[in-house]
């Protein structure tokens, strides 16, 4: 029977090794991960279309070619016009500090002379954004492209992806034949809430998502905001991050609001409605049907993984933050339960008896 401190040694010996291979290995890994991503995403849409009669090989044919479909339609219609309003944002900008210094100018006279802090800071946060936004998109894709290349992205992404999906059942199995006995239940119980951490948290927040994004994006630019698009994209990618793309996504849209419908306060009201509508839809429907009232990652913790992995390993260290994130999760809870139940804990019988007599007596 292996002891305590074997088994420490072993996953420790096995964590070193994982990150030093995600260090070295991150981007030969990355089609990889990327292709388990989206695997495991599809592995329940697969095991549906199983239940309808489908093989596993049909089934993943059928899920294969709708997604290359919409890929193709993201790529001709939605990332160009994407890139070209981001673009335009970044170059409009100065043009907006400019309105909001004369607003400041109008309203508030004396914060607005030439030598007030809040014009030069105003003037040169123009300038900053104008000059580094557009180095900082630009360098932002020249990166993805040097990560993301052309064969990654358009042939051994799908290609791995495909070939999990499809043997996804055959895997787990054999994972599971594998497993020592003795510890076999122990080990599916953690991967059971591993797994269920993850599907409430990935599947369900990458809904939520792609709902919110849409609906920001088509609800702004019927409003007529300048830039609707760009702005509901960016609030529903954030949305993944628990309340940071309500609030950079709000701010940013109802900013631009203020700016291009200054005086028509009906306008104004619409662009908030849409951001307090859309609040309202995720908390009280979307975020409970398809993420569940607790996932076990708390939004602090989760910006923190993605902090570390992200400066760490980079790209490929944001991808696997969230899992690792929900891994070190379920551990914590588990080990926090054990030691609660533990003699360290609780200690000895009598020891526990004589503590109570003793605060009876006090008392």
């Amino acid at each position: 029977m292996i002891d305590s401190s074997q088994q420490i040694k072993f996953w420790t010996i096995f964590t070193v090794i994982f990150m030093v291979a995600l260090w070295y290995l991150g981007d030969v890994l990355l089609p990889f991960i990327l292709g388990g991503a989206i695997a495991y995403f599809l592995d329940p849409l697969a095991d549906r279309l199983e239940k309808l009669g489908l093989s596993r090989a049909a089934s993943t044919a059928v899920i294969t070619l709708i997604a290359v479909i919409v890929f193709i339609l993201m790529a001709l219609l939605i990332i160009p016009a994407l890139i070209n309003q981001i673009a335009d944002l970044v170059d409009a900008a100065p043009d907006y500090f400019g309105n909001l210094q004369a607003f400041v100018k109008e309203r508030f006279p004396d914060l607005a002379d030439r030598e007030s802090t809040v014009r030069q800071s105003l003037q040169s946060l123009g300038e900053t954004v104008k000059s580094k936004g557009g180095a900082l998109l630009e360098g932002a894709l020249v990166s993805a492209l040097s990560i993301v290349n052309i064969v990654v992205l358009l042939v051994l992404v799908p290609v791995v992806a495909f070939y999990l999906l499809l043997d996804w059942d055959n895997m787990v199995a054999k994972i599971d034949s594998l497993l020592p006995r003795e510890y076999a239940p122990t080990i599916r119980h953690l991967a059971s809430e591993i797994d269920k951490t993850l599907a409430s948290f990935v599947r369900g927040q990458g809904t939520v998502c792609l709902i919110l994004g849409t609906y920001y994006s088509v609800a702004l630019m019927l409003a007529g905001l300048q830039f609707g698009f760009a702005v509901g994209f960016i609030a529903g990618a954030l949305t993944f991050i628990p309340y940071v793309g309500a609030l950079i996504g709000g701010t940013l849209a109802i900013g631009l609001a203020l700016f291009q419908f200054w005086g028509e306060w009906s306008s104004i009201a619409i662009v908030i409605a849409i951001f307090a509508s859309g609040q309202v839809i995720e908390g009280n429907i979307l975020t409970p049907k398809l993420v569940g009232s607790s996932v076990g990652l708390h939004p602090v913790w989760l910006i923190f993984a993605l902090s570390v992995f992200g400066s760490l390993f980079g790209f490929v260290g944001m991808l696997v933050a969230v899992p690792v994130a929900a891994m070190l999760g379920v551990f914590a809870r588990f080990f926090t339960q054990k030691y609660t139940e533990s003699r360290l804990y609780k200690g000895t019988h009598d020891d526990y008896e004589e503590s109570e007599n003793d605060t009876t007596a006090d008392a």
